[in-house]
């Protein structure tokens, strides 16, 4: 039991924050299926890298 009674201010920013961690928590989500799928699918090859005599 709380000593003090909650704020409405407290309750609308708690919703508040919910709702920017979840779209936190979905472009997270988003952006690990799309690198996913990058990197699984057929044609995805590491960049080679260029030796010292390619250069010059």
């Amino acid at each position: 039991m709380a000593l003090r009674k909650e704020h409405e201010l407290h309750k609308r920013r708690l919703g508040r924050n919910l709702g920017v961690g979840l779209l936190l928590g979905g472009f997270v989500v988003l952006v690990l299926a799309l690198t996913m799928v990058k990197v699984t699918s057929t044609g995805f090859k590491f960049p080679q890298a260029q030796s010292q005599t390619e250069q010059n």
